[in-house]
């Protein structure tokens, strides 16, 4: 029997990553949505698009973290009030809401992993957005409603860390990067695996609705990313100099640990992602990724 999903946000990294994923299950016929095509923040328009689906994936967000602190509203507008239309539409239809969130609702001054329910407290206006879009998945879908907060996300398909450091190294003998924020970085295509996986599980009623942490296991810092980066691609990770993030400041504070633990994917049934070194090393394997290494070894012997 075939499954009608729905991706919203379908032109962006993660959302042609789980079209992709999506694709290659014989069971699913999926609509991709890119922003062009559906405005969120369109009760009409969503209500249109998310009708006839059985479950929907929502990758569409405001997720310019230092434009938002510029401008918290119409951030709010995207990632809070569209999700809740996208909510509304999804209880009057009964499909299942896979919604993509953020470490950055959570304060980032823990020392240990967060777990699904710790408390809330973003630090900047990106998070606070964000939180708003999480609470009206919890209110208005308590059964159906999946919230898959992620973090330091790279892929193939827009602009991203691992990409611009890989970038950067054809142009610059060395590179000052922070060493003192901790995350989890996430490939994209990872986790357009896991989201299919969890959407897969909801529907057999294995997964109950909640809290989902979509990150790679383990953590490190950017700068540890960096230099992960260039020596997976066969350059020098000395390269990469650590600094502190009073280097490079920003109109939007920037959470120090965003480390997030896994325990609702064993309760769900499902794994939680693999570590996140070796996510980097298959991500580094592909096509694009290894043709920017080629290109900065190349430079780097000229």
């Amino acid at each position: 029997m075939t499954t009608g999903w729905l991706v919203t946000g379908a032109g962006g990294m993660l959302g042609q990553d789980v079209l992709a994923e999506l694709a290659a299950d014989p069971d699913a016929v999926v609509t991709g949505l890119s922003r062009d095509r559906l405005d969120i923040t369109d009760p009409t328009a969503v209500r249109a698009a998310v009708t006839g689906h059985r479950v929907v994936v929502n990758c569409a967000a405001w997720t310019d973290v230092d434009g938002a602190e510029r401008s918290e509203a119409a951030a709010t507008s995207v990632n809070g009030m569209g999700v809740r239309h996208l909510a509304h539409a999804c209880r009057e239809s009964g499909a299942l809401l896979l919604h993509i969130s953020t470490d950055y609702v959570l304060p980032g001054d823990a020392r240990r992993p967060y777990p699904e329910d710790a408390p809330t407290g973003p630090v900047n206006a990106y998070g606070r957005s964000k939180l708003v879009g999480e609470r009206a998945v919890a209110e208005l879908l308590p059964n159906t409603g999946y919230i898959v907060r992620t973090a330091w996300l790279y892929g193939e398909h827009g602009p991203n860390f691992v990409a611009t450091m890989l970038q950067l190294a054809a142009r610059r003998e060395t590179l000052d990067v922070v060493a003192d924020q901790h995350g989890q970085p996430t490939w994209s295509r990872a986790l357009a695996h896991q989201l299919a996986a969890l959407g897969r599980a909801a529907l057999a009623g294995q997964a109950p609705a909640g809290i989902y942490h979509g990150t790679a296991a383990g953590h490190t810092t950017w700068c540890g990313l960096a230099r992960e980066t260039f020596r997976l691609s066969g350059l020098d990770p000395q390269r990469i100099r650590p600094v502190g993030s009073e280097k490079f400041p920003r109109p939007a504070a920037r959470p120090a640990f965003g480390v997030l633990g896994h325990g609702n994917w064993l309760r769900a049934g499902l794994m939680p992602l693999p570590q996140w070194y070796d996510q980097l090393s298959t991500a580094l394997a592909t096509p694009s990724f290894a043709g920017l290494a080629a290109a900065a070894r190349t430079s780097s012997e000229s």
